[in-house]
């Protein structure tokens, strides 16, 4: 199985979202290509009333696993049913991988 189908099939499970988008981006790595930068974008009644960074810790909890292995980057973008079905979602563009930290130039 693919760490994109890893990642949907856990998203899936853990909010059972209405919508759920997960991106490879590894395309834009500065480096080699390989499977470790993705983008996530996911609405779910689970994120109603909560502020932006409970909702990241919990993408991040449920995904602990492959954060601690093969993901190197993951871009996240949690939304409420309510603020999904408003159509005033504008889900931002992923910037090019740098390749590091930025301290590291």
């Amino acid at each position: 199985m693919t760490t994109d189908q890893i990642i949907f099939d856990k998203l899936k499970q853990r909010f059972n979202p209405i919508e759920l988008d997960v991106q490879n981006e590894s395309h834009m790595h500065s480096g080699p290509a390989t499977d470790s930068h993705y983008k996530v974008i996911i609405a779910s009644d689970e994120f109603a009333g909560k502020r932006l960074i409970q909702c990241h810790r919990a993408v991040n909890e449920c995904l602990a696993e492959e954060l601690a292995g093969a993901v190197h980057a993951l871009s996240i973008h949690t939304y409420s049913v309510e603020e999904w079905q408003s159509g005033k979602v504008n889900v931002p563009l992923s910037p090019k991988c740098l390749g590091g930290s930025k301290s590291d130039k």
